[in-house]
């Protein structure tokens, strides 16, 4: 940090990809249509569970908040990638930038809570079936999700607000949008305490929740171990959906905030940000339409 102007930044210039006009053709197309279909993956969801009385359940409930947050993360950068994709000088103003890292950080750590709270809905359903009515009853999942949206505002929004940082020139970030971590690279002062804050709070918000969900898989399958073989099918359909999300979404936010700080200053970061601001937001919806029968049943229903 010491080479660098002590001047404080109030725009930034977001590098993006390339500016070569071909290849921003072509990203044009395949993030516009990445955008499309996952504004319309996530929508249909949520208006299914939101008029199919059937599926007014937690397990749904959950469901249709996790395409509630999936819609906005992915709204929060990719119209903005869209714009600068066709820009010349791709600069952003200090309260737009913020707010995007902030906004980032909110949606993303819910999305860790409520991935968790989902594990234990699945834990509670085939572990405890008959307890079940009792522990999630709506009132419980009332206060699950308000856990998760209040809690992963308090951990993104407050500490930034609290001792915010200031941004100094060269102005110039290697991404396609203001991520933490890459902004973190414009500090006028010592990064030491913001680096070791972003790591606590990536561990509150990555790790432990991501052991929490492998806790209660371990005791799901052993579970379903123990079932009848024409009940294991059924239990495991329950469940792949929801396994298949946490991979690819903590597999890629973990190596993402826990991988080497090597990667931060190269164009890596950026690559591993599409995964989850991105691709995996579009992916969710297919996911579990195509390996939910009560929601597959529920679409080809409203087609017809």
């Amino acid at each position: 940090m010491d080479g660098r102007n002590r001047t404080v930044a109030t725009e930034f210039i977001l590098m993006g990809f390339t500016k070569h006009l071909q290849i921003n053709v072509v990203l044009f197309v395949i993030f516009s249509s990445i955008y499309l279909t996952t504004i319309v993956g996530n929508g249909l969801i949520i208006c299914i569970i939101f008029f199919q009385q059937h599926l007014h359940t937690p397990m749904y409930y959950f469901l249709c908040n996790l395409a509630f947050i999936d819609f906005c993360y992915s709204s929060s950068t990719l119209p903005r990638l869209l714009v600068d994709l066709f820009s010349v000088v791709r600069s952003i103003s200090l309260t737009a930038c913020l707010t995007q890292v902030y906004v980032s950080l909110f949606l993303g750590e819910t999305e860790c809570f409520l991935l968790a709270v989902m594990a234990y809905d699945r834990y509670v359903a085939i572990c405890h079936p008959l307890h079940y009515p009792l522990l999630m009853h709506w009132g419980m999942c009332h206060r699950l999700t308000t856990f998760s949206w209040v809690g992963s505002f308090t951990m993104s929004i407050v500490p930034s607000v609290i001792k915010p940082a200031e941004l100094c020139y060269p102005n110039q970030v290697n991404h396609f949008m203001c991520e933490i971590i890459a902004m973190l690279k414009l500090a006028c002062n010592d990064t030491h305490d913001s680096e070791l804050m972003i790591f606590l709070f990536s561990f509150l918000s990555l790790l432990l929740p991501f052991l929490f969900i492998m806790v209660s898989y371990i005791c799901i399958l052993l579970s379903i171990i123990k079932m009848k073989s024409t009940g294991r099918s059924k239990a495991f359909s329950t469940c792949t959906s929801h396994i298949t999300v946490v991979v690819l979404f903590y597999g890629t936010a973990m190596f993402m905030y826990f991988g080497p700080s090597s990667q931060y200053a190269s164009n890596q970061a950026k690559y591993i940000s599409i995964f989850y601001v991105a691709i995996i937001p579009m992916l969710n919806p297919l996911i579990y339409s195509l390996k939910n029968k009560e929601v597959l049943t529920a679409v080809l229903s409203r087609r017809k």
